[in-house]
């Protein structure tokens, strides 16, 4: 699930984004495969998020079993959706 929230007192500076993985998607060697994966998704998307907008990524327990291409495609079309919000 992502969720982004664009603000004021922001306006103007680099994009932030945080990443929320609980121990519902797995261990700790799960959880932080998933959060490395996430991690490098964005970073590659980085440049296309507006200036200003804090991003938080939440890991569901799905994504721990999902792979590299799917959990792509999932952030992509999530986060076209929340920042045409």
């Amino acid at each position: 699930m992502v969720h982004a929230q664009r603000t004021q007192t922001r306006a103007g500076l680099p994009p932030r984004v945080g990443f929320v993985v609980s121990k519902a998607v797995g261990g700790a060697v799960v959880r932080n495969r998933v959060k490395r994966r996430l991690r490098a998704l964005m970073a590659a998307r980085l440049t296309t998020l507006p200036r200003g907008c804090d991003v938080v990524l939440r890991a569901n327990p799905g994504s721990a079993h999902a792979t590299y291409a799917e959990l792509s495609a999932d952030l992509e079309r999530q986060l076209a959706a929340v920042l045409r919000s």
